[in-house]
């Protein structure tokens, strides 16, 4: 999706973690500064966050600083507070057969993860915490009305990013009305997931729980790649390595554990999860063509509404190659507008590299992990000149999904 990473939304929480436990140790030497897992905030963590946070604001944008760091950070900790070790929730006779069963597979999922894919052998998905709604997160994008770049918004630890994201979706469509009063075009997206990197130890949800088992999956390993490398600033680089993890994981997975029907279904949502995105992408150029037309801006906006009917007659012509599968009608249930399409594509771009890098390195996740790493050191330059290399090796050996 991971969608897929959010650091922005844990940064206000790290921070409260470290501040009020050097605060009680009544240091703040580097040593205590190192990260801490905290399941709860006391009162006077809480006012000593709230103080560093509205210092943190003259940072970002003002206007709404303290307010967005403070639920950023308690939207976080109440996450981490509705947090159950899994063993817990397993005995206890109050969770539903259908949950522990859930459960149970992810944690060997979790388990499979580390021995079999080498992946961080740490406290993540070892608790289970039920949110009560359906998404952890709501990211709101905005752009102009004829452009297809994002309009982002700086903070101290992610850098600029092109949305911002809520842990309440009112709060979500609050900020969205403001931006459309602006003037500028906005779409708000659910997150089911995200990952802070391993600062956390990040809980299985209730968001994403009753996923399919190759579903279920895929987000674990996904999510699990995030913490093994993290080159800041290069989503695309992040997004595509976690997903040619993911792939090689749920591989892996069925693999040891044969289950025709379910592998089946895996791949068939997988395969209706690319051609939409090749749908979005397809529109998305044509979209950026008609923008980029030496034409006045009446003709650009007719040009705009063609490229969008256009859009959804041929999703329309999809969902009949798929039997009538409605899993993206969703998508369609309001306006379309250009801050839909605009966040969609990039985030794959780089997996054909990746999958090449990954037979380069024998096939061996730990050599794949070390030559990822190396290659995410480079400057950018000299690193996407590699991708674009290894791409073009995968070119020349056609995969058949």
């Amino acid at each position: 999706m991971s969608l897929r990473l959010l650091i922005d939304q844990f940064f206000a929480s790290r921070v409260a973690s470290r501040i009020g436990a050097c605060r009680r140790a009544a240091t703040l030497s580097g040593a205590c500064l190192a990260p801490l897992r905290q399941r709860a905030m006391s009162a006077t963590t809480r006012a000593w966050t709230a103080a560093w946070l509205f210092a943190l604001a003259g940072c970002s944008s003002m206007e709404d600083g303290p307010a967005f760091y403070w639920q950023s950070a308690s939207g976080h900790l109440d996450m981490m507070r509705r947090a159950r070790p899994l063993d817990e929730v397993l005995a206890d006779p109050g969770t539903s057969d259908v949950l522990r069963t859930r459960l149970a597979r992810a944690r060997d999922m979790r388990t499979f993860a580390s021995r079999e894919l080498a992946l961080p052998d740490n406290r993540s998905f070892s608790s289970y915490a039920d949110l009560g709604r359906p998404f952890v997160l709501w990211n709101v994008f905005a752009t102009e009305s004829l452009s297809m770049q994002l309009k982002s918004w700086c903070f101290p630890v992610a850098g600029c990013i092109g949305y911002r994201g809520y842990y309440d979706r009112e709060q979500a469509m609050q900020f969205a009305a403001r931006l459309r009063r602006s003037g500028l075009e906005v779409h708000v997206g659910g997150v089911p997931a995200y990952s802070t990197l391993g600062w956390f130890p990040d809980p299985l949800l209730s968001t994403f729980i009753g996923y399919s088992e190759g579903e279920l999956a895929r987000l674990i390993f996904h999510e699990l790649a995030h913490q093994v490398v993290y080159v800041k600033g290069d989503t695309t680089f992040n997004e595509s390595f976690a997903s040619a993890v993911e792939e090689i994981g749920v591989d892996r997975w069925f693999a040891a554990r044969p289950d025709p029907a379910a592998l089946t279904a895996y791949r068939e949502l997988a395969q209706r999860r690319r051609n939409f995105v090749a749908l979005l992408v397809r529109h998305k150029a044509m979209l950026q063509t008609v923008y980029e037309q030496e034409t006045d801006e009446a003709a650009k906006l007719r040009g705009k509404q063609a490229v969008f009917d256009g859009l959804r007659t041929d999703y329309l012509l999809l969902k009949q190659t798929w039997g009538g599968f409605s899993g993206y009608d969703r998508w369609f249930t309001e306006p379309l507008t250009n801050a839909h399409l605009a966040a969609v594509g990039a985030y794959n771009d780089r997996l054909p590299a990746f999958r090449a890098l990954f037979e380069a390195s024998g096939s061996q996740l730990p050599a794949f992990y070390e030559a990822v790493r190396a290659l995410g050191a480079l400057p950018p330059a000299q690193r996407n000149a590699r991708l674009d290399e290894l791409a073009a090796q995968a070119a020349a050996r056609p995969r058949e999904d």
